[in-house]
């Protein structure tokens, strides 16, 4: 490690009042070393990635845990950014790479997590832990080098439960990607969204203007879009105010097509309900089929929450199920233009079985 890194004992503790030992990293000037990480613990498997992950706007609220032990060996790049910053609280490590070594590399991924303010923590059983969350399910917890700040801090996080995180994470002011003079128009909700799903609906043929979370069907509809999108985004969808409000006021107007926690705001514009899983799906290597075609694709995932099954109303089919635990992970309407899946086309990061699902949207567009 680095002369100018320090490193300090830590402690991470769980609001069930479990206890990891680890180690604190900082760089020397960076935020203050006895500062609390707190947020609800959530693990991922997926083994690269990792700079796409800790930027991926779905993670507001919550602490990484890596179960891929070695992170940070390939470093970090401004290329692989999903939005301008991180919003999670805290990254849980095994083992922090010393020096990363790749052709792409422009930085450390401690340095990164110093610049933004992230905090980290490794040295950490994460296979233990890992264990302790499947068994128990995500939840709260700190971690930090002051043990009785730490205990007190876990003591009161909270779980993503109930609150609007999309308003800490959506644009404030709308912008626009891709060019003026594309095939398509698209307005895309930022829920959370991911700079890779912008980029391959332009690399699909659409202009994009991405609009707050907040904005009306009658702003929308004004902008005359060819389609709608909706976007991946944090926390609990029943929670976020007045989206589905206005996705149900959209629907039949436009076409639309949504992912993850765009996936479930479409759920419950439709009258279905959501509920949360007991420790999520994180991970580039979640088995999913088509039903249609019976075909297995191996996708990309980051949400907690899911559409009810048995509570999808008619008029609306159950395309994709995860053949992990049978939740649904895909919807179309059969009576107007709109369609949605709860895992990750884009995949940044992850395999790129379901990429063309971007076609599907600019399909439905031609055909509306």
């Amino acid at each position: 490690m680095s002369s100018d890194v320090i490193r300090t004992d830590g402690v991470l503790v769980l609001d069930d009042g479990t206890r990891f030992e680890g180690d604190v990293y900082r760089r020397a000037g960076a935020a203050d070393a006895t500062a609390v990480a707190s947020g609800e613990v959530v693990f991922n498997t997926s083994l690269s990635g990792y700079q796409e992950i800790i930027t991926d706007p779905s993670y507001a609220g919550q602490i990484i845990t890596f179960t891929y032990p070695h992170i940070g060996n390939y470093g970090v790049n401004a290329d692989d950014d999903e939005s301008a910053h991180p919003h999670c609280r805290g990254i849980i490590v095994r083992d922090l790479a010393r020096r990363p070594s790749n052709w792409r590399s422009t930085g450390d991924l401690l340095g990164f997590l110093d610049r933004h303010a992230v905090p980290l923590i490794a040295g950490i059983d994460t296979r233990r832990l890992t264990r302790h969350l499947r068994d128990t399910g995500a939840r709260p917890g700190a971690f930090g080098t002051d043990e009785a700040a730490v205990q007190a801090a876990a003591t009161v996080a909270r779980p993503t439960d109930g609150i609007d995180l999309v308003a800490e994470v959506t644009t404030p002011e709308p912008y626009v990607v891709g060019d003026d003079d594309a095939p398509y128009r698209v307005v895309a909700f930022d829920l959370g969204i991911k700079r890779t799903i912008l980029a391959h609906l332009v690399d699909a043929g659409c202009r994009v203007e991405v609009v707050p979370a907040s904005t009306s069907a009658a702003e929308v509809l004004g902008r005359e879009p060819d389609g709608v999108f909706l976007s991946n985004g944090p926390g609990d969808p029943a929670a976020v105010a007045g989206v589905p409000e206005t996705v149900r006021a959209l629907l039949g107007e436009v076409p639309i097509f949504g992912i993850c926690l765009g996936h479930q705001v479409m759920g419950l514009a439709l009258g279905a309900e959501t509920h949360k899983l007991p420790f999520g799906h994180h991970g580039a290597n979640h088995p999913v089929r088509h039903v249609a075609t019976g075909r297995v694709e191996i996708t990309s995932q980051n949400h907690n929450y899911v559409v009810m099954a048995d509570t999808v109303p008619g008029g609306a089919d159950v395309t994709h199920v995860n053949l992990n635990d049978g939740t649904v992970e895909g919807l179309r309407l059969t009576d107007v233009p709109a369609f949605s899946v709860q895992h990750h086309p884009e995949a940044g990061p992850g395999p790129h079985d379901a990429a063309y699902l971007f076609t599907e949207f600019t399909t439905l567009m031609d055909e509306s």
